[in-house]
């Protein structure tokens, strides 16, 4: 018999008795409303959330000026040819600073929901039942995350951008010359932004770096008090997706791939915060059932959250990492 709670509590599904792979519910992830006590931090939230769907279309619709650059160089002494590239650049560079200003914002919110869902006197288990409003917001913190990394990963227009409008910003100055798109970017910010496109997934490095700072400057709170909220969510995950009556609830199909992007996300997240990462042993993260959840998706459908796993985590080529997991990721 299934106890329906009240709106935005969780369904209380199955009670786990193997406490190794952590409680087992169902997360209300595509109705959840905040409770009175959650929705100080759930406003503060959303208001960066709702830019996150119009930062994806930028992203994706961002074609580069890949042609006017190589035109420019091609012909050094074409002064409109010169001037046509730098019409092209400064505008993508004025989205390319929207973009990184947005991951600075979304760093402040992640910052403030694990405040919330990790604080004491309640476990982890207890923060994700009770604010289900706030459980869904980090759950689509980590989605946006995936998808921005996903598609910055197959446009190398980005960076080839930008060098160029770094080099020609440095030109214009020895020479000399007033730059209309200086204004934009100073120098300080453009090394931040070098940095933040150099890596191959910027939106995650940004929260995982978030994550062990915020660790790291909450001294009183106990590491696991956040590591657990991490691989209690991916638990969460996994088991809604590997169950056929959890998963006939879904009413929209998006549910599904949302549901393996936050999987994938967390688990990522608790690699880099974790002292031994995810795939050792004493990891509280189900590994092999996870990537058992990402293999009997269509393939074509998750071969990038593999990839992610493959490649975006910090100790699946440790010692510790049995054969079998580092097999199942070959």
């Amino acid at each position: 018999m299934m106890g329906y709670l009240s709106m935005g509590n969780l369904l209380k599904v199955l009670t786990c008795t193997d406490l190794e792979q952590g409680p087992n519910f169902f997360l209300d992830f595509e109705n959840a409303q905040p409770t009175e006590s959650e929705k100080e931090i759930y406003n503060q939230v959303n208001v960066v959330l709702k830019d996150a769907e119009g930062i994806l279309e930028d992203l994706q619709s961002y074609r580069g000026a890949g042609h006017e650059i190589r035109e420019a160089i091609q012909h050094p002494t074409d002064e409109r040819l010169q001037e046509k590239a730098w019409g092209a650049v400064v505008p993508l560079v004025g989205k390319l600073k929207k973009f990184y200003e947005f991951s600075q914002r979304l760093e402040a919110a992640l910052r403030g929901l694990l405040g919330a869902l990790t604080s004491t006197p309640y476990s982890p288990t207890q923060h994700l039942e009770r604010e289900q409003a706030l459980a869904k917001q980090f759950a689509e913190i980590l989605h946006f995350t995936l998808r921005f990394d996903e598609l910055k990963m197959t446009n190398p227009a980005i960076q080839n951008d930008f060098s160029y409008y770094r080099r020609t910003l440095s030109r214009m100055r020895i020479n000399n010359v007033p730059a209309e798109g200086e204004n934009e970017v100073n120098n300080e910010l453009a090394n931040r932004m070098s940095l933040f496109y150099a890596e191959a997934t910027p939106m995650l490095k940004t929260l995982s770096d978030a994550t062990t700072k915020f660790v790291s400057e909450n001294k009183n709170l106990p590491i696991e008090n956040t590591t657990d909220c991490l691989s209690t969510m991916a638990s969460v995950c996994r088991v809604m997706l590997e169950t056929p009556e959890y998963r006939s609830r879904f009413t929209n199909e998006q549910t599904v791939s949302f549901c393996l992007r936050v999987m994938v996300g967390v688990i990522i997240l608790y690699d880099h915060v974790h002292p031994v990462g995810a795939f050792a042993k004493t990891s509280k993260i189900d590994m092999k059932g996870c990537i058992k959840v990402l293999k009997d998706q269509p393939p074509n459908s998750v071969e990038g959250l593999l990839n992610a796993l493959r490649y975006t985590t910090k100790h699946l080529n440790d010692e510790t990492t049995s054969k079998q997991i580092k097999s199942m990721l070959q």
